[in-house]
């Protein structure tokens, strides 16, 4: 099964596609990387460990170019997240948010905007949660506290989780909001390690009222191969399409 194109209804919905991926800052085929974004033919991609240091602004911009997407928010100024997003979208407003530093740990970060499509308001989250246990699920309520304060009906949250569906910060998120995989599974499951994944750690979550269509590691993407996948960097992509209702 095919997911659904990209489409506005005649109502004012639309049908919006989401790419969530960490491309850990960029350090192995991003040709390959660009190959993998522009086939999922995405209108928002969630990043993860975008480039954060030297340059980091134009290494993102040549991505989203070779891509055919802009830069919505994030990069540096998010400490790893970042939003791409293509044409088709309204930008409403951006911010980037640096959460609390945990003194030896890496600083964590949200990028988030409010976009629409048609007659469609979404909010969208990218984030990579802590390495720590502790921290990590701290982050998790901060992530729905964040949503929560965007003003928006709907919106889209997705990074890498750092932990499966067993683990207390993923169920926390999926005990409030719906989890892609778990709500409208397709394609593959498993995201990590990309060469041989046997653990879902990365995903795309969505308020109540916005409808999965279906989400899972894309497959047979036209003009990728395996090892597009396997060599663009060490997890795997993360796609749904989903429906967002037209604003009353």
């Amino acid at each position: 099964m095919q997911l659904p194109n990209s489409r506005t209804e005649a109502d004012g919905s639309a049908v919006v596609r989401v790419l969530s991926l960490n491309i850990r800052s960029m350090r192995d085929d991003t040709a390959a990387l660009a190959r993998v974004i522009s086939a999922c033919a995405p209108d928002l991609v969630l990043l993860q460990e975008a480039p954060r240091f030297f340059r980091w602004r134009k290494k993102l911009a040549r991505l989203a170019s070779a891509s055919d997407l802009v830069i919505l928010t994030g990069g540096g100024t998010a400490a790893g997240p970042a939003v791409l997003c293509s044409l088709r979208a309204t930008v409403e407003r951006t911010e980037d948010v640096l959460l609390p530093l945990t003194p030896g740990l890496h600083r964590r970060g949200f990028a988030t905007a409010v976009v629409r499509f048609g007659g469609a308001r979404l909010g969208v989250l990218a984030c990579h949660l802590s390495l720590d246990r502790n921290e990590r699920c701290a982050q998790s309520g901060a992530l729905l506290g964040r949503l929560a304060g965007m003003g928006v009906r709907h919106a889209i949250a997705g990074g890498d989780l750092n932990e499966g569906p067993e683990g207390p910060a993923f169920q926390r998120l999926a005990g409030t909001l719906q989890d892609g995989w778990a709500t409208a599974p397709w394609g593959g499951e498993h995201t990590f390690p990309a060469r041989a994944p046997r653990r879902r750690v990365d995903a795309l979550l969505a308020t109540e009222g916005v409808e999965i269509l279906g989400c899972g590691v894309p497959r047979e993407l036209p003009g990728v191969t395996e090892e597009d996948l396997r060599a663009a960097t060490d997890h795997l992509p993360v796609l749904a399409a989903v429906r967002i209702p037209a604003d009353a």
